[in-house]
């Protein structure tokens, strides 16, 4: 068993406390604050990082630590003991092995503290001389009383005696009386964990009306939105809340499938212009509704209403709030009933079509046109061209739906620049566009907004994925799902898994993710891709033609089943299928990329180097992962290829 860390004691000569960013740490009680606030950190995580913390900067190896923290005889439990205690450390400091802020791990030798650090100089006792100044205690008072007095003096000693007892017996009896309230206010206290976690589920549409539901969904939204921004919480995304919409699972049932401690839950009343919101609070738990409010406005006042209910819930949930974040949450302005109900159409449209992602930029359009300094709608806006510009739906080249996505971005950092998904936005769309180092920058300051955003975490993967950090890119993924398990599904991870080519892993992500949602065509059309790659072409085959079927004969989805054809054999049906490819690019627009994975599986190297470079020209989607996707290994001797990797900026590390 560990030791309770007595062997490390702090000398009286040693640093007492360290200070770090928000957190204090106090060696000789034990303690670690943030911002203030007492975090619980059990012994042996405290004497690792104290030792850390000691020699900062320096490797201290894995056998330092056990030498100095575990008995000789814990040799079989100590690198799973390690491990754990490292862990914990880093879930109190919000911090990760993959991206250390604060403790590093250095391969096959130990760990390091990294961070800045402040040594706080502790208030010394006073002096005897200060004593004179400000009084003795009780006890110098008794012991300076001489033996040798007079009568009058014994007298006065015995007063003072008295005195001084009746005053120490009150000061103890006050103490227990103290330390007894504290026990008992404790016991309550720690009977219900902390709340770091929650979900906000899809408010109810009260109003009678069904056309109202944008409103209930745009409040859910907009809750999750402005919770999310709170480093200290980890919050769902409205992607996996909307998955339990009108579901007949129990609350503690949700809150498992989503690992968190507590739900919000709801409801919203329209009545002509006037909006009522009921929430409440529910312990994942116990199922304990522990708040609960109604909330009365005007449509205008809606952004106003959102920052009421989710001060409210940040206070109960008695949440650390900077000052930075309290003024994100606290942000709220009248805006013309009309305005929110496009933006509100626009982004709970359908938004799977061409023709409902049209829609949406319309309704988007008039809101921007009746108040051009509603942010959000720019962001929506944003978000719809980045889904018409995908090969999938084909509905004009990359690049010109891209040009308009970054202005609608920008504008929308322009009126809030504290807005993550917007920099979430930039950052994909630099990251196609090859601009590397700016698309970085974009996804940390995503991350810098809001720490907890899956999103962010996956999209930054990606961005790790093709500058060829396999173990990166997928250790940032999972963290992804760690934060929300439903909306980083399997068809992410599985990608970013082809990608560092863990096929056996791939398959099992997506087949995991299509058992679930079987009519995900991205997932199906990346389930072929591995089979593909595995060699087992004839097992993609049916999975990418039921691909090529629920995407309408997509043209993306053809040239990667013209490829599979090609490898089983089957070189017939596969050139067929190219042809009609040919035909339907001399009537409309066809993706390059498509006919480069066609030809690359036909065998064809200089048709497939013709279009990957019409490709590079049009900025296609898939050069971003020239250095790493494997259908392209066969082309990497070639000089032309190595030349398009220097033009796509992939041919140095980062």
């Amino acid at each position: 068993m560990p030791t309770t860390g007595s062997n490390v004691a702090t000398s009286a000569n040693s640093p007492g406390r360290f200070r770090f960013d928000a957190f204090e740490i106090d060696l000789h009680s034990g303690e670690v604050r943030k911002h203030g606030v007492r975090i619980r950190l059990q012994e042996q995580p405290f004497q690792v990082l104290r030792t850390l913390l000691e020699r900062k900067g320096e490797i201290v190896t894995r056998g330092e630590l056990k030498q100095t923290l575990w008995h000789a005889d814990t040799f079989v439990d100590f690198d799973d003991g390690l491990n754990t205690a490292v862990k914990k450390i880093r879930d109190v400091l919000g911090d990760s092995a993959e991206q250390p802020r604060y403790i590093e791990t250095v391969p096959r030798k130990g760990y390091r503290f990294v961070a800045e650090l402040v040594e706080v100089q502790s208030v010394s006792a006073p002096t005897s001389d200060e004593n004179s100044k400000t009084g003795l205690s009780q006890e110098t008072m008794i012991r300076d009383v001489p033996d040798a007095a007079t009568p009058a003096a014994k007298e006065k000693s015995l007063s003072i005696r008295m005195r001084a007892l009746i005053a120490g017996a009150v000061t103890v009896a006050l103490a227990v009386s103290a330390l007894a309230l504290y026990r008992a206010n404790g016991a309550k206290h720690s009977s219900q964990p902390a709340i770091r976690s929650l979900a906000v589920l899809p408010l109810k549409n009260l109003s009678g009306d069904a056309a109202q539901d944008y409103l209930a969904d745009g409040m859910t939204e907009a809750l999750i939105g402005r919770l999310a921004g709170i480093h200290d919480l980890r919050v769902i995304s409205r992607t996996s809340a909307m998955q339990f919409k009108n579901t007949r699972l129990s609350v503690p049932e949700i809150a498992r499938t989503l690992h968190v401690d507590a739900v919000v839950e709801g409801s919203v009343i329209r009545d002509g212009n006037h909006v009522r919101v009921h929430a409440q609070l529910i312990r994942a738990a116990t199922d304990e509704h522990f708040w609960s409010e109604t909330y009365d406005r005007e449509l205008q006042d809606v952004l106003a209403l959102q920052s009421d209910v989710a001060q409210s819930i940040a206070r109960k949930v008695e949440v650390t709030v900077t000052g930075e974040e309290h003024a994100r949450l606290m942000a709220s302005r009248s805006i013309p009933p009309e305005v929110y109900e496009m933006y509100l159409k626009g982004q709970f449209g359908k938004n799977t079509s061409r023709a409902e992602l049209e829609q949406s930029v319309a309704y988007f359009e008039q809101a921007i046109q009746r108040d051009p300094t509603f942010a959000p709608a720019y962001v929506g806006l944003a978000e719809t061209y980045s889904s018409l510009g995908t090969v999938f739906v084909g509905a004009a080249p990359p690049n010109v739906a891209r040009q308009k996505e970054v202005i609608a971005a920008k504008k929308a950092l322009e009126l809030d620049p504290n807005i993550a998904e917007a920099h979430v936005l930039l950052a994909d769309v630099k990251q196609k566009q090859w601009q590397w180092a700016e698309a970085e920058a974009e996804y940390k300051q995503a991350l810098a907004l809001h720490p907890n955003d899956a999103a962010g975490h996956v999209g930054f993967a990606r961005w790790l994925s093709c500058q060829g950090h396999a173990d990166q890119a997928v250790a940032w993924a999972k963290r992804g799902r760690e934060l929300d398990p439903i909306a980083v599904s399997g068809m992410s991870i599985g990608w970013i898994l082809f990608m560092a080519r863990r096929y056996d892993e791939a398959i099992q992500e997506l087949r995991s993710e299509l058992a679930v949602n079987p009519d995900n065509a991205i997932a199906q059309s990346n389930l072929g891709f591995v089979l593909i790659a595995k060699g087992e072409p004839e097992e993609a085959i049916p999975v990418l033609e039921k691909t090529v079927s629920m995407m309408d004969r997509g043209p993306g989805a053809i040239g990667v089943l013209i490829r599979a054809y090609a490898h089983a054999g089957r070189r017939d049906e596969a050139l067929k299928l190219l042809e009609e490819l040919k035909k339907r690019s001399q009537t409309g627009y066809v993706p390059a990329g498509a006919f480069v994975n066609a030809y690359l599986g036909l065998g064809d190297t200089e048709q497939a180097l013709k279009w990957l470079d019409r490709a590079c020209e049009e900025q296609s989607n898939i050069l971003q992962f020239l250095k790493v996707h494997p259908f392209f290994d066969p082309l990497r001797g070639d000089p032309r290829f190595k030349d398009l990797l220097h033009r796509v900026g992939l041919d140095q590390a980062r």
